[in-house]
């Protein structure tokens, strides 16, 4: 049995962000790409979930690291906050790609039907009995913790496309389904990126000196890799778009409807709006035409939960939590105008979309900051780092007391 815990509320996640506040900096740094296994972990925080979801929000994580070791030392862990923003921010300016990798799915799942040497592999490789040292245990954790460190994900990804010969789409899919942290932006680029066509010919090839190094000598793939495989071809990525402007706040009370991508309600709002209904909205089975994984889903549902119970209390009123088909009605049983926290390209938006219903998209300032910037790669967005931390002004959350952070930082 693994032994590693993902919070699905957010006294937890601020729990587990105080307990890893001191090794963001240096340890982080140092440790960050060794995965000794499930239990050993210690110099990756394991708050990807909660930040998927905004139990915690990116600003609290950065003004956390910063608190406790300042901007030189907590570099690295930053950085890495950054990337997600970087990621959603990439696909808001290019949604294209989120719809033709969806199409690219369906293509391939029918493949499956037709091409049995095809569907053998991808059924030893999502069964784990491929035999490849590594990979099996990596599938056998995604299934059972759904969560793998970065590195391993990367390994397994280009196991997957290069090794195994199986289309990267089948795999982003399979990582949607099975991740606590999966979202349409990080999963569907850096699937890309490994395969080569998001950075075109710049593909990652996992090789097993590699993988013995940075597993402690778990697992060594020796001879088992194709480890000089040519990247994927692909059409060039799509034209920018301009990020589209958010909704103006309504005059007067309002509905909100909360969902997966923003359960932080406390810091979303503009001062002076008045809720005055609340539900909210989860469509993890949207992930992929094959669903989630239950564990996924039930991770989700506990999320919405607590996001809903923090926000009715703060608003004083009791939260529905409703199937899209429900929402109109609940819409129409008010009479209020809906507001709702903006959620980046993916299911949620689609299904958001799907409701036939005028929404007043707020969106927070660390997205609207940071999606604009993602044009180029992501060396040119680090370059912007510190003037948007500077602009931003993130800071710890008030909930976490001085006590709670006062382990000595890393040297």
């Amino acid at each position: 049995m693994m032994n590693e815990e993902f919070p699905a509320d957010r006294a937890a996640a601020q729990r587990l962000l105080a307990e890893f506040a001191p090794r963001m900096g240096a340890d982080y740094a140092r440790g960050r790409n060794s995965d000794p296994g499930p239990g050993r972990r210690r110099d990756v925080s394991r708050l990807s979930p909660a930040l998927r979801h905004r139990l915690v929000t990116e600003a609290e994580v950065v003004g956390t690291a910063l608190a406790v070791h300042g901007p030189e030392r907590a570099e690295k862990f930053i950085q890495e906050v950054f990337w997600r923003s970087y990621w959603k921010g990439f696909l808001e300016l290019r949604p294209g790609l989120w719809r033709d990798y969806r199409t690219a799915l369906h293509a391939d799942l029918a493949r499956l039907d037709a091409d049995a040497a095809l569907r053998g592999r991808y059924e030893a490789a999502v069964a784990g009995t491929t035999g490849i040292d590594g990979f099996d245990a990596w599938v056998a954790e995604l299934r059972e913790l759904g969560w793998l460190h970065n590195h391993a994900r990367m390994w397994f990804a280009s196991i997957w496309i290069f090794t195994l010969g199986l289309p990267w789409t089948l795999g982003a899919d399979h990582f949607l389904r099975h991740l606590l942290d999966g979202d349409a932006a990080s999963n569907t680029l850096s699937w890309r990126w490994v395969a080569g066509i998001q950075t075109q010919g710049k593909h990652y090839v996992a090789r097993a000196e590699n993988i013995a190094r940075f597993t402690g000598g778990r697992f060594n793939p020796a001879g088992q890799l194709d480890e000089t495989p040519l990247p994927l071809e692909a059409p060039p990525l799509p034209p920018i778009r301009p990020l589209p402007p958010a909704s103006a706040m309504p005059a007067g009370p309002v509905a909100l409807l909360l969902h997966e991508d923003d359960l932080h309600p406390e810091s979303l709002l503009p001062l002076g709006l008045r809720v005055a209904a609340l539900a909210g909205i989860a469509v993890p089975e949207a992930r992929s035409p094959r669903g989630c994984a239950p564990l996924v889903a039930r991770h989700v549902r506990q999320a919405l939960a607590d996001g809903l119970g923090r926000a009715g209390r703060q608003f004083g009123m009791p939260g529905e939590d409703l199937a899209p088909e429900g929402i109109a009605g609940w819409a129409a049983g008010h009479g209020l105008p809906v507001v709702v926290p903006q959620a980046p390209v993916g299911w949620t938006a689609d299904a958001l979309a799907g409701l036939g219903l005028p929404l007043h998209i707020i969106r927070r300032d660390w997205d609207q900051r940071c999606w604009p910037l993602a044009t180029q790669g992501f060396f040119k967005f680090r370059e912007r780092i510190s003037g948007l931390i500077a602009a931003m002004q993130p800071s710890t959350p008030l909930e976490l007391s001085s006590t709670s952070l006062s382990g000595r930082p890393s040297a």
